[in-house]
């Protein structure tokens, strides 16, 4: 199960590009898991990739470093912990490859600048009801 990634909306990474390495879980599991090797690491060195374009590369690099980590300690089986790592690493990569739509300005409604301009005024007028005047008003 150490074939191509396909990443989610985006490229395909062969596997060759891709570096794997196990070792011992630790929690359940009893004597098979200190015996043995079902944590799954994979590594993706997206600097040196050559299955991403250039501003793919950067957009990756830049918001998760050069080189990429998954770890899947979750199943009892080292199988099953390739497939996940696999799953997380494609879903890590869609997104940062993610480029969010840009924001476009709006300006208030009247009615909201009403409301606003309302609001203003009638806390001016709590205010002023506060104020302590010297014997003027009297």
């Amino acid at each position: 199960m150490t074939g191509d990634l396909q990443v989610p909306g985006g490229p395909l990474i062969p596997a060759g590009e891709l570096r794997w390495r196990y070792s011992s879980s630790g929690g359940p599991g009893g004597q098979h898991a200190n015996t043995s090797n079902t944590r799954a690491e994979v590594f993706f060195d997206a600097a040196a990739s050559d299955a991403l374009s250039p501003a793919e590369r950067e957009l990756v690099t830049g918001r998760l470093g050069p080189l990429v980590r998954v770890v899947a300690s979750d199943e009892r089986s080292q199988l099953q912990n390739r497939r996940l790592a696999m799953e997380r690493l494609g879903e890590r990569i869609a997104e940062a490859l993610e480029i969010p739509p840009d924001r476009r300005p709006t300006s208030p409604s009247r009615r909201e600048l009403s409301r606003r301009r309302q609001a203003r005024q009638h806390q001016q007028r709590r205010r002023q009801l506060r104020r302590w005047t010297y014997g003027g008003d009297e």
